[in-house]
């Protein structure tokens, strides 16, 4: 367990760093700082929709080939992955076209003004032409894991990182790109992720190889892999409608300002969620070996060992963002409205996050067995269903305050 899992979990933190320098510096543009922050938000439902269908594919597949190398089906192990990457490939293609087509009206429904949205626009053009890299690189990398290899999948998104890092501060300050050399340099980190993916996937050490000549659809693998999917896929599409409607409400009732907020707001969530996720990814390859060869002990060992470490991380989390909320936001913003407005709003936002890690820690033991039908209906409960609701109705009567509110109540439900 943990020779797979704090790969995964150091991979994610490594992940969480460079994502949250590239909004570092963004912040500290001089003079367009938090405009260009704010808008870097308003793409976030663009970045998330394309996650969600790279965990669509990824992390559909990788459980069900774990459970199959378990029962000894190296052949149908194969199949899955080999039917997986041709997904990930057909629908990040598919996204390209459609995202490069429609961006202006949908970033302007995702809340922008006109005075963010020029930011947004050269942003968002770049990311989108690398959206290939980013269903090679997140979307293969859980099947290098479930091989075993948790230390490689560790370098996928490290690789990513120290190349994200190192291009970030060229691009924005010293080329004087701005928010294009934000987008640029990571769409460069995403092409080295994914070379390295296919790099492994098709050498020698893989057990389990990328092959040309087997890329064959099958509906019956392609069906069980977008069934087991559909957990993370709705996850991710979730907290997309979740951001498309914080921001839009935060737009109408407090303005730019307000959407800057939530932006650093989301990016510190990720500080928490991100890690949760890789000691998830960890964990799965052990669940799903386990209990495709009925050690059902093993699997409660595996149960136990993820859950505990997902509270025990949420709750040193919880406890850093009710403390020193001041200093977290001063991370990405010294603006005295920015600090004065979003200290409130962060501790309302995160004060019932313990309790939400149960469902975090839950939804990645349904995915690892195999259980579709409850995991896709708690990734719909706490986003969809009670939080998204909550965001438009609270505001009537709260204001700004009604969106942070709503979060921390879906929390609550959600890990009840």
């Amino acid at each position: 367990m943990l020779e797979l899992a704090l790969p995964s979990v150091l991979a994610q933190i490594v992940n969480v760093l460079y994502n949250i320098v590239d909004r570092i510096y963004i912040g500290k543009i001089p003079g367009e700082g938090t405009l260009a922050l704010a808008s870097i938000g308003l793409c976030f439902p663009f970045v998330t929709l394309i996650t969600a269908f790279a965990n669509l594919f990824g992390l559909g597949g990788a459980p069900l080939c774990a459970m199959a190398r378990g029962k000894g089906n190296r052949d149908g192990a194969q199949g899955i992955m080999v039917n997986a990457g041709f997904m990930l490939l057909l629908s990040g293609a598919v996204l390209t076209v459609l995202g490069i087509a429609f961006h202006r009206p949908l970033l302007y429904l995702f809340g922008a003004s006109d005075a963010t949205y020029p930011y947004a626009e050269a942003y968002m053009t770049i990311y989108l032409l690398g959206t290939l890299f980013v269903m090679i690189g997140l979307g293969m990398n859980p099947f290098i894991n479930s091989q075993g290899f948790g230390q490689v999948g560790m370098m996928t998104v490290g690789l990513g990182a120290v190349v994200n890092i190192i291009l970030d501060p060229i691009f924005i300050f010293l080329l004087d790109m701005g928010v294009k050399g934000a987008a640029l340099a990571t769409v460069i980190a995403q092409g080295c992720s994914a070379v390295w993916v296919l790099r492994f996937l098709t050498g020698p050490k893989a057990i389990l190889k990328l092959r040309l000549g087997c890329m064959k659809l099958k509906a019956s693998r392609v069906k069980r892999i977008i069934t087991l999917g559909l957990s993370g896929f709705f996850m991710n599409l979730t907290n997309s409608l979740v951001q498309v409607v914080c921001n839009a409400t935060l737009q109408a009732y407090g303005g730019d300002l307000y959407v800057g907020i939530m932006t650093i707001i989301n990016s510190l969530r990720e500080v928490c969620t991100m890690p949760v996720q890789g000691l998830s990814n960890g964990a799965q390859p052990v669940t799903g070996f386990n209990y495709g060869a009925k050690k059902y002990e093993r699997v409660r060992q595996s149960i136990r060992f993820s859950v505990t470490g997902t509270v025990l991380y949420a709750a040193a989390f919880w406890a850093i963002a009710m403390l020193f909320p001041g200093f977290l936001i001063r991370i990405f913003s010294n603006e005295p409205d920015v600090i004065q407005h979003g200290i409130p709003a962060l501790r309302i936002y995160f004060c019932l996050f313990i309790p939400m890690s149960l469902q975090m820690a839950g939804q990645g033991v349904f995915v690892s067995l195999g259980r579709s039908k409850q995991a896709v209906f708690f990734s719909l409960l706490r986003k969809a269903i009670i939080n998204a609701p909550l965001t438009v109705i609270l505001p009537i009567w709260m204001g700004t305050t009604g969106v942070f509110t709503a979060e921390a109540v879906s929390q609550l439900l959600g890990g009840m």
